[in-house]
């Protein structure tokens, strides 16, 4: 039911002529002052097709949340190219920052209002999206009479918000219990399906990437390089319980562990 793929050429190809969502070529990434840098990221390459659902996985440190922030544009690579052909992604964090004195409506409507939607369009579409999120009704309600999952969904409808079809999420269910994490897993994937989304999705959290994705990128240990991919071939809707998906996570788990291992003994 899966196919591990270790031939990263035959990834970066699309089997027609669409662009990518996504492109990395040859991207190195480096901290530090001259004479002096940290490599973060070394000669990445990676695209995601249109529509697809990539799980980027790795060990802390090693370079998940730079790449996705390069991709987002808060950063440059120190050399090698991104290109985003369909303009700026919508970004989600693992903390949903919200702003406290907004309503849950006023947060979506505020990424609506600096994409210039009309002040008379916003909360329409800000009911719409909150609606999309399963939070019909919470319009008015402040940040702090939301739950944590509740919180993260706003987040996410501010994120479609910015009307992008390249979503980057940066382990946002990391903090969550594990049925809200759950309950929120199968969200995604609807929103997902639904919106012909394509999403770059990092965690830490095995389960959790072949549980969305359909393809895990592991990265290895610092610098971050990619390692091994695997293409995903359980059908949607999945559970983090079903055999597939533990016994792919299984798998994966020890090729990470093996990164680990091969770092310490540097």
């Amino acid at each position: 039911m899966t196919r591990a793929l270790t031939d990263h050429s035959t990834t970066a190809a699309t089997e027609d002529d669409t662009p990518p969502a996504v492109r990395l070529d040859h991207v190195h990434k480096s901290f530090g002052r001259p004479g002096a840098t940290q490599p973060v990221l070394d000669d990445i390459t990676l695209d995601v097709r249109p529509g697809e659902f990539v799980c980027l996985l790795g060990a802390s440190g090693c370079g998940k949340s730079t790449l996705l922030n390069l991709v987002a544009g808060l950063d440059r690579p120190t050399s090698g190219t991104i290109e985003v052909p369909g303009g700026r992604p919508a970004l989600m964090f693992q903390e949903h920052a919200l702003f406290p004195w907004l309503t849950a409506g006023r947060n979506v409507e505020l990424a609506l209002r600096l994409r210039g939607v009309p002040r008379q369009e916003r909360r329409p579409e800000a009911e719409r999206l909150l609606e999309l999120v399963r939070l019909g009704g919470a319009y008015g309600k402040r940040v702090h009479e939301l739950s944590g999952g509740m919180r993260q969904r706003v987040a996410l409808a501010r994120a479609l918000a910015q009307d992008s079809k390249l979503l980057l999420m940066d382990e946002p269910f990391a903090a969550l219990d594990a049925i809200t994490r759950d309950v929120l897993h199968h969200e995604l994937t609807r929103i997902w399906s639904e919106a012909r989304l394509s999403v770059l999705f990092v965690t830490h959290n095995v389960r959790e990437a072949v549980r969305l994705g359909q393809r895990v990128v592991l990265l290895s240990s610092r610098p971050g390089r990619v390692a091994r991919e695997w293409a995903v071939g359980i059908p949607q809707p999945r559970r983090i319980e079903d055999a597939a998906v533990a016994d792919l996570s299984v798998e994966i788990t020890e090729e990470l562990r093996g990164e680990i291992r091969r770092h310490g003994q540097h």
